[in-house]
């Protein structure tokens, strides 16, 4: 039995963190998983680039309220769903992808968790286990199913490596040169037919 593994953030909806970025005027919030490819590092850097301005959940909640899915991404998933179970492996979290997930008609998510003050201050976060995305891809196959994953980033490469196949979407020019063996695609007809032939 198959389940696709999907990165949600730059495959399904926009980059939640640039989208702040660019609402708050933070330039240096600009920084992803595509660039930085320690997660902690990146998340307590962030957690004190907030500090410093001020600013909490209510604040990113807000621009995310706003946020739309890519263009064609809740028809692929729809489509994709329709063909096989689909999950979507993110290390985004959940006091973030609620209003995204309404959007995207309520696929299912496994994501992490933020720890928030009294005050909407993000004191810290919360890991649903280490290296998520590829442990969940091992404990997926170990329950039977083939894995088949598709995402962007740095730490998206373990579960795409690890499953009966993998495919980048959407990612920088510097992923698809450092891993030239991995198939890439750039719209959702293209990642949808090679998921499909890859099912079969």
């Amino acid at each position: 039995m198959n389940i696709v593994c999907l990165d949600m953030e730059g495959v399904l909806v926009p980059e939640i963190w640039i989208a702040f970025s660019e609402a708050s005027g933070i330039p240096e919030l600009r920084r992803t998983t595509r660039d930085e490819p320690d997660y902690d590092k990146l998340m307590a850097w962030r957690l004190g680039v907030l500090r410093e301005h001020g600013l909490g959940l209510k604040e990113i909640q807000a621009v995310i309220a706003r946020i739309d899915p890519l263009p064609g991404a809740k028809e692929f998933l729809d489509e994709l769903r329709a063909l096989t179970q689909v999950v979507i492996l993110s290390d985004t979290f959940e006091q973030f992808a609620k209003p995204l997930m309404a959007k995207l008609n309520w696929p299912t998510l496994f994501c992490n968790t933020l720890e928030v003050g009294p005050n909407g201050e993000i004191t810290g976060y919360k890991m649903r286990c280490e290296k998520s995305k590829l442990t969940t891809v091992k404990a997926l196959q170990s329950c039977g199913f083939d894995t088949i994953a598709a995402g962007d980033s740095f730490n998206d490469l373990g579960m795409i490596q690890a499953g009966k196949a993998g495919f980048l979407f959407k990612s920088t020019p510097q992923i698809k040169a450092d891993y030239p063996g991995i198939p890439a695609y750039e719209d959702f007809p293209e990642l949808l037919n090679a998921i499909k032939s890859a099912l079969n």
